[in-house]
């Protein structure tokens, strides 16, 4: 039995040529929990500490 031809991807071939442009994109950065990355509102009182 033949293999299937592949199929022509537009959204493919686009991703391929802005690549050949650009250049690759950096590799995600991980998203750090919103109470790290958050400043607090309000300073805490000098008792507490």
């Amino acid at each position: 039995m033949a293999r299937k031809k592949k199929s022509f991807e537009l959204g493919k071939e686009i991703r391929a040529i802005a690549r050949e442009r650009v250049g690759r994109i950096p590799s995600a950065k991980t998203i750090q929990p919103k109470a790290l990355r958050k400043k607090p509102k309000h300073k805490k009182p000098p008792e507490e500490e």
